[in-house]
């Protein structure tokens, strides 16, 4: 008794130990970041377009693609993944057909994110012609995040009560208006909120852009989704490879991931916010 006692505390502790180093490494980052890039992130920064001087760089046309890429990521991953969870919930039937999907939607959360670039490259810039433009990014992206909207909108329309959809058919409703009506309704916030994680991942993600070849030379903002682009992700990654040869860039980086931190930190607080919100309990 004494031993598992013993056991069970040294467990505790060493979690306890981890989870601090953990911690430790996280606000060791985050205050270099910050100490290293806080004072050049002002406004001339950020309203200002990219430039091989240093003092003269910003980001706003860094700001502008990211947000167009965005644009195209959140209603192709949104129509795409709430039809895909609504077919396999909803209409599918139990098979092996169906369990193949699920497994393969499953896998393809944990394929590396470069892996997706080079299906972008084939097939959006090279097949389709798109080249490196915001339509191609954007298509590449969702193809990264659809997984994680079909799970997140599969668990979500799956704690809908079964008891909701028999009052419905109850009162004569036909299964579209269920769950037009009644599913989607009470499944929305967990939709929203694998929805706004999943943004937040790509508006993080480096690897499939770097593979689609989006530029990082001096450009002009874009204006539309065939123009291209860069983002937020792979100007930090070159301008911290330039660093080596330009000391500054590595300021500049450092500026670019306090905007992305805070971006993300919005985000997920908007997550959390709707979940807790609208989230009811039966």
């Amino acid at each position: 008794m004494k031993n598992r006692l013993l056991l069970n505390q040294v467990m505790k502790y060493t979690f306890f130990l981890l989870t601090l180093v953990a911690l430790g490494v996280l606000a060791v980052l985050i205050v270099q970041v910050f100490t290293q890039g806080i004072g050049w992130l002002n406004w001339s920064f950020l309203t200002s377009k990219l430039s091989l001087n240093p003092e003269r760089a910003g980001i706003l046309g860094v700001i502008v693609g990211t947000v167009m890429l965005m644009i195209v990521v959140g209603p192709v991953t949104m129509v795409l993944g709430i039809c895909t969870a609504i077919y396999l919930e909803e209409y599918a039937k139990k098979s092996r057909f169906q369990s193949f999907i699920q497994t393969n939607i499953s896998n393809l959360a944990g394929v590396p994110s470069v892996i997706f670039g080079l299906l972008g490259l084939t097939v959006f810039s090279r097949m389709f012609g798109l080249g490196s433009s915001i339509l191609a990014g954007g298509l590449t992206m969702s193809l990264l995040v659809l997984p994680i909207v079909v799970v997140a909108s599969q668990e979500a329309i799956r704690s809908v009560p079964q008891f909701l959809r028999e009052a419905s058919y109850g009162m004569g409703a036909t299964k579209w208006q269920t769950i037009r009506r009644i599913v989607l309704p009470a499944a929305l916030p967990g939709i929203l909120t694998g929805m706004i994680l999943s943004l937040s991942r790509a508006i993080g993600e480096t690897a499939p852009l770097v593979v689609l070849g989006i530029p990082v030379l001096i450009m002009p903002i874009p204006s539309s989704i065939m123009d291209d682009f860069t983002a937020l992700p792979i100007q930090i990654y070159y301008w911290t490879l330039d660093a080596v040869l330009t000391p500054e860039y590595a300021n500049l980086a450092a500026a670019t991931i306090i905007v992305l931190l805070i971006v993300l930190f919005v985000m997920n607080s908007a997550a959390i916010f709707i979940r807790n919100k609208f989230q009811k309990r039966y």
